[in-house]
């Protein structure tokens, strides 16, 4: 299903597109989402934030070592996204006209990366005020790589812009950034 949203957009995947994309019958789609694609898109939301959660989030604030935490995100992100080869579907449905039904997912998708990476830094001595904005920074140009590889049709774009939040993360890590 994600995939089916991905390709076409919550408003573009019809169940038929879905149905094909999952191998399942519009019947078999409606007995297991009574609530349609919007119960299909919730869930595919929360798949998607349960992998964060496991892969990204939790390491990075549970990082006892910050920056092999941080280089850790950049792959695990890097893998994720298919080096900017995948949309992310959050961002898209942040994005599109679907996007109120599922505003709290979107929201707590972002501020939850946000905050986890923040703390990381903190942890690793990070001034406050200088964490939350390399954190949001870091999270803008992961969704702005994406946009752009695709855009360009150039994976390359997505793994030097990554490469360079990376760096710079791991330039504050170092305590090589003025707060």
């Amino acid at each position: 299903m994600a995939e089916a949203f991905r390709a076409h957009g919550f408003e573009g995947a019809s169940l038929s597109i879905i149905a094909k994309a999952t191998g399942l019958g519009k019947g078999s789609l409606y007995n297991f989402f009574p609530g349609g694609k919007e119960e299909m898109m919730a869930a595919v939301l929360t798949d998607i934030d349960q992998w964060f959660d496991r892969v990204v989030f939790a390491p990075l604030e549970q990082a006892s070592n910050p920056a092999a935490a941080i280089v850790a995100m950049m792959r695990d992100v890097e893998r994720y996204f298919q080096s900017g080869g995948r949309v992310c579907l959050v961002g898209w449905i942040g994005l599109g006209a679907a996007r109120d039904p599922f505003a709290q997912q979107v929201k707590g998708y972002f501020t939850r990366w946000i905050s986890a990476l923040t703390h990381c830094l903190e942890a690793a001595h990070v001034p406050a005020s200088a964490a939350a904005q390399l954190a949001e920074e870091a999270v803008a140009g992961i969704q702005g790589a994406i946009i752009l590889s695709r855009a360009l049709d150039d994976s390359g774009a997505f793994t030097r812009l990554a490469r360079h939040h990376q760096a710079c993360l791991l330039q504050a890590v170092a305590g090589r950034i003025s707060a």
